[in-house]
């Protein structure tokens, strides 16, 4: 492989890379934020908004599990599958067709969610800030956030493209010429 072709096959992750990146320098930037003005499990909200505090708030916590709080002490097992998710996000990025943008956007969310995360395991010893406290819901940030949105996206997008499949399938029959005419 020549460099040409090298950079024409490196051009298609540009969208990924590109997006991932943005939501990666986010979350980290928000719970290097968190570490640094927070004291661990302390809480803030802006003044003015201190009646917010049952519903919502800024915390810092320690994750040592999944997304959301749950198996606590797997860090290590989320580690992996996060490198795993992300080389099959790279690899199947490519096979995605570019009109399938909702397709492209959810895997960028998701690398980067699982990227984001990684980084605190990797750098704080197995744990995982998070800050984002909202209601009775288990505290949660950036990149948590990003992998939810992410599927939520990739089920809606691959809901919306059957239907609109079936329905131009649909129309294809009703309009097709029967063997009576």
């Amino acid at each position: 492989m020549n460099i040409t072709e090298f950079f024409q096959k490196a051009r298609k992750f540009v969208p990924l890379f590109l997006i991932a990146s943005v939501i990666i320098v986010l979350d980290q930037w928000t719970k290097w934020l968190v570490r640094e003005n927070i004291p661990f499990t302390g809480s803030w909200l802006p003044d003015g908004l201190q009646w917010l505090m049952p519903y919502a708030r800024i915390v810092h916590w320690y994750n040592t599990g999944a997304a959301f709080g749950s198996f606590q002490g797997y860090g290590w097992v989320f580690t992996i599958l996060a490198f795993l998710v992300a080389g099959l996000i790279v690899y199947y990025y490519p096979k995605v067709e570019p009109e399938d943008g909702w397709m492209r956007l959810a895997m960028s969310m998701q690398l980067a969610g699982a990227l984001g995360n990684v980084i605190d395991r990797l750098t704080l010893g197995g744990k995982v800030t998070d800050f984002i406290s909202v209601g009775t819901f288990p505290v949660f940030n950036v990149a948590d956030s990003s992998i939810t949105l992410g599927v939520v996206l990739l089920l809606t997008g691959a809901w919306w493209k059957e239907r609109t499949e079936n329905q131009q399938r649909m129309a294809q029959t009703t309009s097709a010429p029967t063997e009576t005419e």
